[in-house]
């Protein structure tokens, strides 16, 4: 198939999200819209909370003005620092928010697992940083496959080990082009995946080399795993990783390439990337400074909201938390408890719990003073209230929160909805 045919193929199956039915798959969303496009159905406009419109409860909601915002926000913010921009779409597996990353001038899209990249191609993402070794040979086998369908798809993948190489490359043998991988540089004892050492990391370089399956183009790290982070320790690891790009290129490990890659970011740190990578010395080749973040397209009420960089360089701007879920009291037991109808199966809990921002009765929002998520159970929210709190069965609470990497895959259809509760889009996402 042709690269253009390609193209239209990816296009359709975009377009076709559009034309999915709705029905029982699908939380949160009004009963009667069963059988509905999503198309027909965001053409309705319906809001969350106009009596007659029908969304249940619970139901999560994306800010349309927010999300637009942070994508935007993170645009300027990459190419003021002169960084390319590959988001971790394992944060949102939804295309379309791939697709407007990409519009918002992402160089790709970062993944971690098979499945994952399937996707992103299914729906004609060109280029992808995948961040993890691949000794999969099915996977492999498929991915020179796309590389060899489609001339302008782009794979760099990490690998830190020799035997890693070398099952690559067996699964490799005799395809038409080789696949780009980047020698990975753990953040430490402790710390996740990655070469520990400089000499490791030669060795595997060295592997690569004699890999024909596979193409030497950089070094890549995750400064998020740092052991006992702060921004020396960040800093330090960085300049490592900078300093091991160096000594490749010196070493001649990437002749064969037409770019150096290096690469770093997470959600917390990508100050100090940004910061150590306009240190890079001039190498034998351009290089490509590869920033990950993905978490800021939603970003969150809980673990982000602390730690982004913006909190701790407030001129560069502020990211806001797009997310918000909408759940029902459905009991108060007592004077110092409520419960709401949702939990584990609804609520990212793996970090921080929810947090009770807002209450609506009767069509009023007022802030959520003296009511605290204490735990989750398979589907309630546990709700400790102060006696100031003014919360009764039937009113809707808006939880703020953490992590949005585990909030995505609870729902499979999203509503995007204006700050006024009206629906204008639904993302699907594909875990």
């Amino acid at each position: 198939m042709s690269t253009e045919a390609l193209a239209r193929q990816a296009a359709e199956r975009l377009a076709r999200l559009a034309e999915e039915r709705v029905d029982h798959r699908f939380k949160g969303l009004p009963p009667d819209a069963d059988g509905l496009t999503v198309a027909e159905l965001a053409a309705q406009r319906r809001n969350l909370f106009r009596d007659g419109d029908g969304f249940t409860s619970p139901v999560l909601a994306l800010s349309a003005e927010r999300l637009e915002h942070n994508l935007a926000l993170m645009e300027t913010y990459a190419s003021r620092h002169g960084l390319a921009f590959a988001p971790h779409g394992k944060t949102s597996m939804a295309p379309q928010l791939f697709r407007r990353q990409i519009e918002h001038g992402a160089w790709g899209i970062t993944l971690a697992v098979p499945h994952q990249v399937r996707v992103a191609r299914a729906f004609g993402v060109r280029r992808v940083f995948l961040a993890n070794e691949l000794v999969d040979a099915s996977a492999l086998r498929w991915i020179a496959g796309e590389l060899a369908a489609d001339p302008e798809f782009r794979l760099v993948a990490y690998v830190d080990s020799v035997r890693g190489v070398e099952l690559m490359d067996a699964a490799l043998r005799g395809t038409a082009r080789p696949v780009d991988v980047v020698v990975e540089l753990g953040a430490g004892d402790g710390a996740r995946t990655g070469v520990r050492t400089e000499a490791e990391a030669a060795a595997v370089a060295k592997a690569v080399a004699a890999a024909p399956g596979l193409r030497l183009v950089g070094v890549a790290g995750y400064e998020g795993e740092v052991p006992r982070a702060d921004p020396e320790r960040v800093r330090s690891y960085l300049r490592r990783l900078v300093a091991l790009a160096a000594g490749l290129d010196g070493s001649g490990r990437f002749a064969d390439a037409e770019e150096i890659v290096v690469s770093a970011g997470g959600s917390a740190w990508f100050d100090a990337v940004a910061d150590v990578f306009a240190e890079i010395p001039e190498l034998s080749r351009p290089v490509l400074k590869l920033l990950r973040s993905g978490a800021y397209v939603s970003h969150d009420d809980g673990h982000y909201h602390r730690l982004t960089p913006f909190a701790r360089v407030p001129e560069e701007g502020a990211l806001e938390p797009a997310f918000r879920l909408w759940a029902q009291v459905v009991s108060r037991p007592t004077a110092e408890q409520a419960f709401a109808n949702a939990g584990k199966r609804d609520a990212a809990y793996d970090l921080d719990l929810p947090v009770a921002q807002v209450v609506r009765r009767d069509g009023v929002e007022r802030p959520a003073a003296g009511i605290t998520v204490t735990g989750l159970s398979d589907q309630h929210a546990w709700l400790h209230t102060d006696p100031e709190a003014d919360v009764e069965v039937g009113d809707w609470v808006g939880l703020g929160l953490s992590h949005p990497c585990t909030s995505f895959d609870k729902w499979q259809l999203i509503p995007v909805a204006e700050a006024d509760g009206t629906v204008v889009d639904y993302i699907r996402t594909f875990f």
